[in-house]
């Protein structure tokens, strides 16, 4: 058995002296403990880790589109295979030949004829009429001018003219008292009495 004069003893730390007099020699290096120590503390704020970066996501860029087929343009029934404005006026008047025989006059017309117009075409390389051009009209009759327009529109698509590419043609429309019709292009003449 042991004695408590043999045990060990355990170590004492000094106690810090407070009292008022202590504290007087002590303030100005209790100052300078507080400031290093405020210090330390606002250095010690924990270090907060970036955030991960967002996972980088690549998006393969579209293929591109395949070139679009070129527009097909439909062959035209008719094709007029004429070089020239003046060709293409033969075509032109066998066309509305064709889609008003009906209304054709047949043989030589009358010394008098109740009109005469000369009606400008533009035929575009489809055949369609663009434009109709009066370079002569017979304006003392304007029911027979709207007529005769709407005969050329009602009368397309003309021959297509595929080595002109388009045409602007020009004929001269002799037209009866009857409602019947010429062209200058294909008349058969014209009567003296």
């Amino acid at each position: 058995m042991t004695t408590a004069s043999t045990r060990p003893q355990p170590t004492r730390l000094p106690i810090p002296d407070f009292t008022p007099a202590s504290l007087d020699r002590s303030r100005p290096l209790a100052w300078v403990a507080i400031g290093v120590a405020s210090l330390l503390g606002a250095c010690a704020t924990k270090v907060v880790p970036p955030p991960e970066p967002a996972p980088v996501v690549v998006i393969p860029a579209p293929a591109p589109a395949p070139e679009p087929a070129p527009a097909v343009t439909p062959l035209p029934d008719l094709v007029s295979h004429a070089a020239t404005p003046r060709d293409y006026r033969h075509d032109g008047a066998r066309h509305l030949y064709k889609h008003n025989g009906h209304r054709i006059f047949k043989g030589q017309m009358p010394p008098l004829m109740h009109a005469v117009g000369v009606l400008q075409v533009d035929i575009d390389n489809l055949g369609h009429v663009r434009k109709i051009n009066w370079m002569r009209a017979p304006s003392h009759v304007p029911d027979v001018m709207r007529e005769i327009e709407r005969t050329v529109r009602a009368a397309a698509p003309f021959p297509a003219p595929v080595r002109l590419g388009g045409v602007t043609y020009t004929d001269v429309w002799l037209w009866d008292k009857s409602g019947n019709f010429q062209l200058d292009t294909l008349t058969e003449g014209q009567r003296l009495r």
